[in-house]
């Protein structure tokens, strides 16, 4: 049986799995947090978090408040990963050796190419007047493509897309140059200014593009 499967057969328990999304999408959630969310009662929520836990799905940290005490809140850990898979990472990755050792640059080549022919295909359906307008669809679109993707504004924060999840991490480690064809992607579409972060804890990657009009 697959990883995948085996932790399905453990979580498959009323409303597990909306507190894993709702976390997932989050920078941590408070017990009452999630009950507000979900409309369920305190305890039942904790009950569900506890269980969790214990198995080594959640884990929890306190978060310091401006007045009063730390806030303990509960995140995904890296055992989780498996609920949200990438693509074939074993058969890209040999691939793209295969790749480098037909040609010189091989790999980077393909690669490029790759992002090239999704910027054309994104094209059609990222539209719109505004940068907000067409991050808001492109947002849907990756979120589509399992990567849990969000369109948020702030005035404190400005415009961006928040990730939570990328299914093609690996091939981001091997070969950093992707991060620039991201980039450059989202610029594309979006005509807009983009700055890419990467935040890690506990195992997990959160990404963050800052949009700013060109």
């Amino acid at each position: 049986m697959s990883p995948y499967l085996k932790i399905l057969r453990r979580i498959s328990k009323p409303h597990w799995f909306e507190i894993m999304e709702l976390i997932k999408c989050s920078d941590g959630l408070s017990v009452g947090q999630l009950a507000e969310a979900m409309g369920m009662s305190y305890m039942g929520v904790k009950k569900h978090c506890l269980a969790m836990q214990k198995l080594g799905y959640l884990d929890t940290w306190r978060s310091p408040k401006e007045v009063g005490r730390p806030e303990k809140l509960y995140r995904l850990t890296g055992k989780a990963a498996a609920l949200f898979p990438g693509i074939s990472n074993e058969t890209c990755l040999t691939l793209l050796e295969v790749a480098t050792q037909l040609e010189t640059n091989g790999a980077e080549k393909l690669l490029f190419s790759f992002f090239r022919a999704r910027t054309e295909q994104l094209a059609a359906i990222i539209t719109g007047d505004s940068v907000q307008e067409r991050a808001e669809k492109l947002a849907g679109a990756r979120s589509t493509e399992g990567y849990y993707s969000r369109c948020l504004y702030s005035e404190e924060e400005g415009l961006r897309i928040e990730e939570f999840h990328n299914p093609l991490e690996p091939l981001f480690e091997k070969y950093p140059t992707l991060e620039r064809m991201e980039v450059q992607m989202f610029e594309r579409l979006l005509g807009a200014r983009v700055e890419r972060g990467v935040t890690r804890s506990a195992g997990l990657s959160r990404y963050r593009f800052d949009l700013s009009p060109r």
